[in-house]
C-alpha cells in the first residue's frame, strides 16, 4: 500500500511539473509572425574604402631579380617597386532598415564612416549602391538613400512608451550571418555611457554582436523602438548588455538630415558633473540629484542668463533632473533661439533663470575653445559606482572628454580612470581640479591611470 501511494505521489509530482512547463511555454511570446512581417525591411550594409600605402622597400638583390622577372615573364615575385603606391580595399559590415517606400535607409554612422562606396542588400537579394544623405556622429546615426520604389518598410514606434521588462527583438547580420533573429527584454532605460552623455540609450539583454550595428530593435507590436548601436564586452562578443538608440531620438535626427543633411542642436554652454552624496551634503541638499555646473563657457547662453559655477540645475524646461547625464539630452531636443526655464539651487535657495539657447558651435571650434580654457585639455566626472566597484577603488575621476591640449599630447583616452596626480591621491572631481591648478608648467609629473582594468603611471606634462 505504501509503495502504491509513493508511486501515485511521484506520478502526480511529474504531471504537475510537466503541466507547469507547458503553461510557462504557452505564456512565452511567439515571434514568428513579427519576423515574417518585418524581415523584408531589414537590410545588410557593406562598404568599400580604398586606402593607399607604399610598398615595402626591397633589397638591391631583390630589385635586380624583380627586374629580371619583369622583363622576361611580366611579373614581380617580390612585390612592387619601392615607394610605388599600392591600393588596398577595406570593407565593413553592418545592418540597417528601410523607413520609407522611396528608399530611405537608417543605420549607424560608424557602419559607413569613411566609406567610398556603400552597398545595401535587401532580403530578396536585390542590391543597390546607396547615396549618403547625412550623418550625425553625436547620436551615431546615418541616413542613406537607394534608388527604388515600393520598398517594404518598418513601422516606427514610440520609444517613450517602453518599460523595463518588456520583450524586444533584434534582426541583423552578426558576423555576416544575414537576418539573424535574437530576443530578450528591456533591461533599463535612459542609460548614459562614459563615451556619450547625449543619447539616453535603451539597455537590453538581446544578443547583439558585431554586424548587428544599425539594425532595428522591435517591440512585440512589430514597431521599431530602437537602433542597435553598442555592446558592453570584455571579450569582443555578446555579454548580456546591449545598447540601442531610442527611436524618438533617431526620427528627430532623420527629419533634420532629410532637410539639411546635418543636425543643428541648441547649446547651453556649461560643463557639468553628477552630484554624489558628499557633494549634496556640502551644498546643503537633502539628497543627491541635479546637475552641478563645474564651468560656464564664456559668451555662452548660460553665462548670459546668469548661471554660475557651483549652481545645481534641479530642473530644465519643466523636467526634473535626477542625474547630470539627463541635461544634455533635454537641451539638445530644443530648437535654437528657444527660451527655456532652468530651476537652479544656489546658496541654499532655489531660483529660476530664463535661458535663450543658441546654436551649438561646430565640434572642432568648440573643442578648441574649451581646450584653450581648460589647462589639462579634458573634462572629468566622478567614477560610476559600478566601475569603482569593478576596479576596487575609492575616489578617482573618469576622463569624460578629450578636448585637446595636454590630455591629447600625453595620450589620455575617454574612459581612463585617474587615481593619482603629481604624487597626490585623487578623492574626487574637486580634489582633481585643485591639484590640476597647481601643476607646474613645462615639467612632467606622474599620473596614475587605470585603462582597461590595468593600472599604469604615465608622465603628464603641461606645455605653456
Amino acid at each position: 500500500m505504501n509503495r502504491l501511494l509513493k508511486r501515485v505521489s511521484w506520478i502526480s509530482v511529474t504531471f504537475m511539473m510537466l503541466f507547469s512547463t507547458l503553461v510557462n511555454a504557452a505564456n512565452l511570446p511567439d515571434f514568428t509572425e513579427l519576423v515574417e512581417d518585418s524581415s523584408p525591411a531589414v537590410v545588410n550594409i557593406s562598404t568599400e574604402q580604398t586606402t593607399t600605402s607604399n610598398a615595402r622597400q626591397l633589397s638591391p638583390d631583390a630589385r635586380e631579380l624583380n627586374e629580371f622577372f619583369r622583363h622576361f615573364f611580366g611579373q614581380q615575385p617580390f612585390g612592387q617597386t619601392p615607394q610605388q603606391p599600392r591600393q588596398q580595399q577595406r570593407s565593413s559590415l553592418g545592418s540597417g532598415f528601410i523607413i520609407s517606400q522611396d528608399g530611405y535607409v537608417l543605420t549607424n554612422n560608424h557602419v559607413i564612416e569613411g566609406a567610398d562606396v556603400i552597398h545595401v542588400r535587401l532580403n530578396d537579394r536585390r542590391e543597390y549602391e546607396a547615396t549618403l544623405v547625412g550623418t550625425d556622429a553625436r547620436t551615431d546615426l546615418a541616413l542613406l538613400k537607394i534608388e527604388a520604389e515600393d520598398l517594404p518598410t518598418v513601422d516606427m514606434g514610440d520609444s517613450d512608451d517602453l518599460k523595463a521588462g518588456q520583450w524586444v527583438l533584434a534582426i541583423g547580420s552578426p558576423f555576416g550571418f544575414d537576418y539573424t533573429v535574437t530576443a530578450g527584454i528591456v533591461s533599463a532605460l535612459g542609460r548614459n555611457l562614459p563615451s556619450d552623455n547625449y543619447v539616453p540609450f535603451i539597455q537590453s539583454d538581446v544578443a547583439i554582436n558585431p554586424g548587428n550595428s544599425g539594425g532595428p530593435l522591435f517591440n512585440l507590436d512589430g514597431e521599431v523602438v530602437g537602433i542597435n548601436s553598442q555592446i558592453y564586452t570584455r571579450s569582443g562578443g555578446f555579454m548580456g548588455v546591449s545598447f540601442a538608440i531610442p527611436s524618438n531620438v533617431a526620427m528627430s535626427v532623420v527629419q533634420q538630415l532629410k532637410k539639411d543633411g546635418k543636425v543643428s542642436r541648441a547649446w547651453l554652454g556649461v560643463l557639468i558633473q553628477d552630484v554624489n552624496r558628499d557633494l549634496a551634503e556640502s551644498f546643503g541638499l537633502e539628497r543627491p540629484h541635479g546637475a552641478l555646473v563645474s564651468r560656464v563657457m564664456p559668451d555662452s547662453p548660460a553665462e548670459k542668463a546668469g548661471l554660475e559655477a557651483g549652481d545645481i540645475i534641479m530642473a530644465f524646461n519643466g523636467k526634473t533632473i535626477e542625474h547630470s547625464s539627463e541635461l544634455p539630452y533635454l537641451v539638445g531636443q530644443l530648437g535654437v533661439d528657444t527660451d527655456a526655464k532652468a530651476r537652479v539651487f544656489r546658496d541654499g535657495k532655489e531660483r529660476t533663470l530664463t535661458i535663450t539657447l543658441a546654436k551649438r558651435p561646430d565640434g572642432n571650434g568648440m573643442q578648441q575653445q574649451q581646450a584653450d580654457e581648460n589647462r589639462l585639455g579634458m573634462t572629468v566626472a566622478p567614477v560610476p559606482e559600478n566601475v569603482a566597484e569593478r576596479l576596487n577603488i575609492e575616489g578617482g575621476v573618469m576622463v569624460q572628454q578629450i578636448l585637446g591640449g595636454a590630455a591629447a599630447r600625453n595620450g589620455l583616452q575617454q574612459g581612463d580612470v585617474i587615481t593619482m596626480l603629481n604624487g597626490e591621491i585623487i578623492d574626487g572631481v574637486s580634489g582633481f581640479n585643485r591639484i590640476a591648478q597647481t601643476l607646474p608648467a613645462n615639467r612632467s609629473v606622474p599620473m596614475r591611470v587605470i585603462r582597461d582594468g590595468y593600472p599604469m603611471f604615465i608622465p603628464f606634462k603641461i606645455v605653456e
